[in-house]
C-alpha cells in the first residue's frame, strides 16, 4: 500500500509498532462499503457506471505498481464523505516479485463467488486478468442487484464459473451487456484489458480519464513539514521498497512504471537538477516541498519526490502518474536517469540544448551509464 497513491486508494499513511502490536494508520473511509449499498438494491446504470470508472481508474494504477489485489468485491470497496470510491483490503494482494519463471501467479486465492475460472483450473493466471473478472463480478452485481454465479452448491457454483454459464437481466443496456461479456470471459487470453475498458463506449460515457496524481494528491502523501525537509523513511518505508526484503534493491530498482535511485547530495541540489533537465525538454514543474510534478507532451504525467534514508543519504523516487508510456520511458532513459545516476558530471549531456530536446531521438547517454 506504501507503493499506492491514487484518489480511488485507501491511503497508508504511516506504520508503528510496540512489543505486541503493529498499528496502520489509514484513511477514513465514513461513507463505509460499497456493499451496503448494494444490499439496498440494484443501482441504475449511471451510478454503477461512475463507481465502476473509479474501480478501473484504480485497479489500471495498481497494475501499472505492480499490484495485483486478487481479491475485489464490493465487501473491499468503500466509500468516502463524499462517495468516491476507495479500495481497501490488500491482505492478497501480490506484487510482481512474486510472478515466477513463467510470467504466472500461482497462489490459489480470493472470494469463491468472485473468483476467475483460471484460478479454479489450478494452474497459473496473470493477476492482471483475474483483477478484471472480479471487476466483472462486481459490475453485474452493482447493476443486477445479485450474482452472476451463485449456488448452495459450492462446486456447482464453481462449474457455472468454469463455463462462463450466467445470464444477464432483460433491463441491462445491450453495450452493458456486451462490456459484462467481455469482462467475464472465460478465456483470460481474449478478456478485456484496462486500455480496451476505457475506450468502451459504455464505460467512457462522462468518464474524464485515469485519475493520476497531480497536485494535491501527488502530495497528500507528504508528512510533516516537508517545505523544510524531506519526508523520512521508516524501517517499514524501506521494506516495501526492497524486492523481497532484498535491500539492494532499494538503492537502484526499476519496475517500468517507477523507479528509485539514492545519492548522497543535498536534496534541494537534486530537485534543482531534475527540474534543469525537465525544462530542457519544456516540461512543465510544479513543485511543493521536496517533490515535483512535471507535466509534458502527449499527456505525460510524472511525479518525483525525494525521501531522506540517512544523514548524508537520500532516494529519489521516480513514478509515471500518466500520458504516453514510450515518452515517459525515453525520458528517463536519456535524461533523468543519466542526471540522477552520474550527477553533476553528466548534467551537462542529461540536459542538452532544446534543439537536441527530442527524447524520442538521438543516441542514448544511457550506454554509458555502468550498470544500467
Amino acid at each position: 500500500m506504501r507503493r499506492l497513491r491514487h484518489h480511488n486508494i485507501v491511503r497508508l499513511y504511516e506504520v508503528l509498532a510496540t512489543r505486541t502490536k503493529i498499528f496502520f494508520v489509514m484513511e477514513y473511509a465514513k461513507g463505509g462499503e460499497l456493499f451496503t449499498r448494494v444490499a439496498k438494491g440494484r443501482l441504475r446504470e449511471d451510478p454503477a457506471r461512475s463507481y465502476f470508472q473509479q474501480l478501473i481508474s484504480a485497479v489500471g494504477y495498481c497494475h501499472q505498481r505492480g499490484v495485483f489485489h486478487r481479491d475485489l468485491k464490493p465487501e473491499n470497496l468503500l466509500l468516502d464523505e463524499n462517495g468516491n470510491l476507495k479500495v481497501s483490503d490488500f491482505g492478497l494482494s501480490a506484487i510482481s516479485d512474486q510472478i515466477r519463471s513463467d510470467g504466472l501467479l500461482h497462489t490459489l486465492c480470493g472470494t469463491p463467488a468472485y473468483v476467475a475460472p483460471e484460478i479454479l483450473a489450478k494452474k497459473g493466471y496473470d493477476g492482471r486478468k483475474i483483477d478484471i473478472w472480479s471487476c466483472g463480478i462486481i459490475l453485474y452485481v452493482l447493476t443486477a442487484g445479485y450474482l452472476p454465479f451463485n449456488d448452495p452448491n459450492l462446486m456447482v457454483m464453481y462449474k457455472k464459473i468454469y463455463k462462463g454459464d450466467f445470464r444477464c437481466p432483460r433491463w441491462m443496456s445491450p453495450d452493458l451487456r456486451r462490456i459484462l461479456g467481455r469482462l467475464l470471459d472465460t478465456n483470460p487470453e481474449t478478456r478485456i484489458t484496462v486500455s480496451e475498458i476505457m475506450n468502451d463506449p459504455w464505460f467512457s460515457r462522462g468518464f474524464k480519464g485515469p485519475v493520476s496524481l497531480p497536485d494535491k494528491e501527488f502530495f497528500s502523501g507528504l508528512k510533516g513539514d516537508s517545505e523544510k525537509s524531506p519526508l523520512s523513511l521508516n524501517a517499514f518505508d524501506i521494506i516495501s521498497f526492497s524486492s523481497g526484503f532484498d535491500l539492494r534493491g532499494l538503492f537502484e530498482e526499476d519496475t517500468g512504471g517507477w523507479w528509485r535511485v539514492a545519492s548522497e547530495e543535498d536534496a534541494e541540489k537534486v530537485l534543482e537538477r531534475v527540474k534543469k533537465v525537465a525544462e530542457v525538454v519544456r516540461f512543465e514543474v510544479r513543485k511543493k516541498g521536496f517533490a515535483l510534478f512535471l507535466e509534458g507532451e502527449n499527456g505525460v504525467e510524472i511525479g518525483v519526490e525525494i525521501f531522506r534514508l540517512t544523514d548524508n543519504m537520500v532516494v529519489v523516487e521516480v513514478s509515471r502518474m500518466g500520458g504516453d508510456g514510450w515518452k515517459y520511458e525515453e525520458f528517463c532513459r536519456k535524461r533523468l536517469k543519466p542526471a540522477l545516476v552520474d550527477g553533476p558530471q553528466n548534467e551537462e549531456v542529461a540536459a542538452a540544448s532544446p534543439e537536441h530536446a527530442d527524447v524520442g531521438a538521438g543516441h542514448s547517454t544511457m550506454d554509458q551509464v555502468p550498470g544500467s
